[in-house]
């Protein structure tokens, strides 16, 4: 619309109306017309961002931004990898050099990591509509591709309001308390994606974008779903030129803190070097035959490590997280239900051709992180019952209650109550020689797990509190074998032999050296 014509329709649209829909702060940046009432229509959204563009600079500034150079520094919460699922967190810290190319769509990310779950620095690389993932250095050694959206280019602090101008179905949703204050909030799909954009209003800037989205090639967030997001901007700062950009950015997922990250350094429309955004020859060869998998493609097991048989009826099938099948006379109890609904299939199609005609009985979940839930759903969309440790109730139904609208499951296209068995005490599955005692651990680091032993057969599964041996014949966390000694002696067990989410048939004996290694003086 012509900029005059613009303001008519801004004047037209305030002075028709008669009926006040907000009680917000008025607003001085829309020419002064809404100190006497702060009246809107259900089709404003588009002068509620053109405000917002305004008190970040104007919207020729942000069209004069082609490119961004920045450093800063963060943190990342390992949200239920740690010992709780409500915090406190395990923490990862992380230093980040971006370079972001907003005219050809090109963004460049080197991470580096310090904490309990660091690695080694990972660069990547956006171009052409797919993300390559790499560790830096002369080897230059690929670990992913993905098929990427290029979100980040389009939803970032000096893109987003643009962005939500350009869409069709822009439109303006309730007003809103935000941080205490009043919001406005707007909305509009982009790609695939719902967002949601909260803009202050007393100052119009955007205080929080917000997504929702699936994730499904992500080991972690794909479980959940339709995942909310929202990241909240803070630190405003006037940058040269006349541009409020924020500094701070903090990032909820589904509720919960996630990412904190603070901009140390920032330069806009920087020239970078033709090669900047060249994905290396060796990790684009490397990758060319790799198809992006999502968490439900990946195959049973590993090639190079078959299933066995520890024990008669009890077999393991090794994999990025282990899962165990026990043949009891009346039917078959699975041993963990990790990475997703898709992967939790192809173990049911195993028991079906391993053990035909043999029914699914139960499935013993043993921890509260995703690895242990993130196949739970296909069960209870089947109507097997889980058993679970009372504490973990409360996230196994919030997996239950996620949302996947984007990509539905079995559970989404046929929903069902769960059949949780909750275990509060020493809980005994089947009869005979494969029997099974389920016992909660309720340790410091095993507060959330459960052990499964088979007495017949001095068997015992540690959950996660086993996870080794490393190459040197040492354990990750002796604190956890400790723990996992310390349930043992409580309960009375007789323990030959140990194996684990992490970890294969193991020496009861073994896991005592260790610990008395750990321990000893040097």
């Amino acid at each position: 619309m012509h900029p005059i014509r613009m303001r008519v329709f801004r004047i037209l649209v305030i002075l028709t109306l008669t009926i006040a829909q907000s009680s917000l702060v008025p607003n001085p940046i829309l020419a002064g017309l809404e100190h006497k009432a702060t009246i809107y229509t259900a089709d404003n959204a588009k002068v509620r961002v053109q405000a917002a563009v305004a008190a970040m600079g104007g919207e020729e500034r942000l069209l004069a931004i082609k490119s961004l150079k920045l450093k800063g520094d963060g943190h990342v919460y390992l949200l239920e990898q740690s010992e709780r699922p409500e915090g406190p967190w395990i923490v990862t810290y992380e230093a980040v050099t971006e370079l972001r190319d907003l005219e050809r769509r090109m963004l460049l990310q080197a991470v580096s990591t310090r904490g309990p779950a660091a690695g080694p620095e990972i660069t990547s690389i956006t171009t052409e509509g797919m993300t390559y993932s790499y560790v830096a250095g002369t080897q230059a050694r690929p670990f992913r591709s993905l098929p990427d959206d290029v979100e980040w280019l389009a939803l970032s602090p000096e893109r987003v309001l643009l962005t939500a101008l350009a869409a069709g179905d822009l439109h303006s949703e309730a007003d809103t308390m935000l941080q205490g204050v009043p919001h406005h909030v707007v909305g509009f799909r982009w790609q695939s994606e719902t967002v949601r954009i909260f803009m202050n209003g007393s100052t119009s800037l955007p205080t929080a974008i917000e997504t929702i989205r699936a994730y499904p090639y992500d080991a972690f967030w794909g479980v959940w779903g339709d995942v909310r997001s929202r990241t909240y901007l803070s630190f405003w700062t006037l940058e040269p030129g006349g541009l409020h950009y924020p500094r701070q950015l903090d990032t909820e997922r589904n509720g919960q803190p996630y990412r904190s990250f603070t901009i140390t350094d920032l330069a806009f429309n920087s020239v970078f070097p033709a090669e900047s955004f060249t994905v290396p020859a060796n990790v684009r060869q490397a990758l060319a035959s790799r198809k992006p998998t999502t968490i439900d493609d990946g195959a049973l097991g590993r090639p190079d490590r078959p299933a066995k048989e520890i024990v008669p009826n009890v077999v393991q099938i090794p994999g990025s997280w282990n899962v165990a099948l026990v043949h009891q006379e009346d039917g078959i109890v699975i041993v963990e239900a990790p990475i997703s609904s898709g992967y939790s299939a192809k173990v049911i199609a195993e028991v079906q051709s391993r053990f035909p005609g043999a029914p699914i009985k139960a499935v013993i979940s043993t921890s509260d992180s995703w690895p242990h839930i993130g196949g739970v759903r296909e069960y209870v969309a089947r109507g097997i019952p889980v058993y679970a440790l009372d504490v973990n109730r409360p996230i196994l139904e919030r997996l239950i209650a996620a949302p996947h609208r984007s990509a539905p499951d079995l559970l989404a296209r046929s929903p069902r109550n769960p059949n949780f068995r909750i275990v509060s005490q020493k809980t005994i599955v089947g009869t005979g020689k494969i029997r099974l005692e389920i016992y909660p651990i309720r340790t410091e680091t095993g507060e959330r797990m459960l052990m499964v032993y088979a007495p017949d057969h001095q068997l015992l599964y540690g959950s996660d509190l086993v996870q080794g041996p490393l190459p040197d014949g040492s354990f990750f966390m002796p604190q956890y074998l400790s723990e996992l000694m310390d349930a043992v002696k409580r309960e009375g067990l007789n323990i030959k032999t140990v194996f684990a989410m992490h970890a294969g048939p193991t020496p009861w004996a073994t896991i005592t050296a260790a610990v008395a290694n750990a321990a000893a003086i040097k």
